[in-house]
């Protein structure tokens, strides 16, 4: 293995490509938008899993530089009743649990996706990884000798050992691994972010806390930032939107974004509606998809990963974490597995069973907001078992030195 096709210059697409330049693979990332991404948008968490992983690679450093921490979480109820706190998971590895790379404990921090960009994509350019923009992906050809040759629509082509889809939610490279590969479903939720700037101090959460509230008909989740503002999100039920009505580009349709999720906790007694109302015109509103279960993760030398081959709700906020995880295990595979197939089975049996139990507990935790709205399931899997507390998610480790193997041959006779 000796170059890699990372389509995808996001958040799975810089990380992968550091996890395979630490692995000694070589790779180039090609992605279709512009170099620069836009400051104002949604905001996001890393759990301990997902900056252990980072932490890996040695590419925690400047994630940890772009965000702030919170070392607890409490929760109110629609009457602004205090239900409880707890500490942040503090990232301390569950008993029995892998070891990670050594050094202090992380914590969970929040930054805005733009700034979790940036700062890996700059990182991984620094380390000298190639990244191409302006390259969107419209072909994949696999040649005799198992290369892969990636068609881009300006024209261009690249060539590599593999083929890896960093495209995210409406990846064509799920598409190209299997034609049949299940659509992205609308979980009947709209999310929509909001940064506060003149909150009264009686109002705001303490620092170094998320306040979690759970409203009537919606809920919603903030911290206060380092400036004093006070960042929000609420999971609000609602209808898939086209673009256009989830703009937020303009005063007027900021306001009735901001009017709308403050109306939906304006009979609740907590503190909710008043902190969405002291928001100015930094709002995001995005819909809110997932996809239950991708049965095919990989064909000859194409693999998917992140939300190209695993898409949850929101409301687990592990989607970033999970993309993480995902390129660091990749790599490992790759490493240590000459044949793609068998590095990708194996990345796939590390992998599924985590990423899906992520995906059907953010459901979960989804139909709660959306619980007047539609609970259509159809393509959800029947539930599994889940474990209890959030050990299993956030106590994660991946031992980068441990040698990854293929799995054995069924042996087994018919």
């Amino acid at each position: 293995m000796t170059h890699a096709l990372i389509i995808g210059g996001g958040i799975a697409g810089a990380v992968t490509a550091m996890a395979l330049h630490k692995a000694g693979i070589g790779s180039t990332v090609y992605e279709a938008y512009p170099a620069e991404a836009e400051d104002v948008g949604a905001f996001l968490v890393l759990f301990p899993n997902g900056l252990e992983a980072l932490r890996t690679i040695d590419a925690h450093g400047p994630v940890l530089d772009a965000s702030f921490p919170a070392s607890r979480i409490e929760m109110l109820s629609a009457s602004g009743e205090r239900m409880g706190a707890r500490p942040a998971s503090t990232g301390a590895p569950a008993d029995g649990g892998e070891g990670g790379e050594g050094g202090e404990p992380l914590g969970t921090r929040t930054l805005k996706r733009a700034a979790l960009w940036r700062a890996l994509r700059d990182e991984a350019v620094r380390r000298g990884v190639a990244v191409e923009y302006g390259k969107r992906f419209v072909a994949a050809e696999t040649a005799r000798d198992g290369t892969v040759t990636a068609r881009f629509a300006d024209g261009t082509t690249a060539r590599g050992d593999v083929l890896i889809g960093a495209d995210g939610l409406h990846s064509l490279t799920r598409r190209l691994i299997d034609p049949d590969a299940p659509e992205p479903r609308h979980t009947g939720q709209t999310t929509v972010c909001g940064y506060a700037r003149d909150v009264p101090s009686e109002l705001a959460p303490a620092r170094g806390t998320y306040r979690m509230i759970r409203g009537s008909r919606a809920f919603l989740g903030c911290t206060l930032a380092p400036d004093g503002t006070v960042w929000w999100f609420a999971n609000t039920p609602g209808e898939e939107l086209p673009r256009e009505r989830l703009s937020t580009a303009t005063p007027d349709r900021a306001e009735r974004w901001r009017e709308h999720v403050a109306g939906l906790f304006a009979d609740d007694a907590s503190p909710a509606a008043a902190i969405v109302r002291a928001t100015g015109g930094e709002i995001v509103a995005t819909n809110a998809y997932d996809i239950a279960r991708t049965p095919h993760w990989s064909r000859g030398p194409l693999v998917v990963l992140g939300d190209a081959a695993h898409t949850a709700a929101p409301n687990a906020a592990q989607g970033a974490s999970m993309a993480i995880e995902d390129g660091v295990v990749l790599a490992r595979c790759l490493r240590d597995l000459p044949d793609a197939g068998d590095a990708f089975a194996a990345y796939e049996r590390l992998r599924r069973e985590r990423v899906e139990t992520v995906v059907e507990q953010s459901a979960r935790m989804n139909q709660r907001t959306v619980r007047n709205g539609s609970t259509d399931q159809e393509h959800a899997e029947p539930a599994r078992r889940t474990p209890e507390g959030v050990e299993w998610l956030t106590h994660y480790r991946i031992d980068w030195n441990e040698t990854v193997r293929a799995a054995e041959p069924d042996r087994r006779t018919g």
